[in-house]
């Protein structure tokens, strides 16, 4: 059996599942297990890396949701260098 944490943080809401799996289970079956009610979910990652709900799992997986961006990071570059420009 494999013991995985499935994980959301959001700016005012958070969730933490354990969800117990077969060996050999997929990211996307800890999120099926998990059921978390999360809205919109740009991605997942494990440990932070990327995953595609493919991606096997391993004892003590973290899997993490990622929530959409707030900003484009071209737009947010475009601001902080007209920011340094102006002073």
């Amino acid at each position: 059996m494999l013991r995985v944490q499935v994980v959301f943080a959001w700016p005012h809401r958070c969730m933490q599942r354990e969800v117990l799996l077969e060996e050999g289970a997929t990211v996307a079956d800890a999120l099926r297990l998990a059921a978390l009610e999360t809205g919109e979910v740009a991605g997942c990652a494990v440990f932070g890396v990327a995953a595609e709900p493919s991606t096997p799992l391993r004892d003590g997986d973290r899997v993490e949701l990622l929530r959409p961006l707030q900003v484009d990071p071209k737009e947010a570059r475009r601001r902080r260098a007209q920011r340094q420009r102006d002073g």
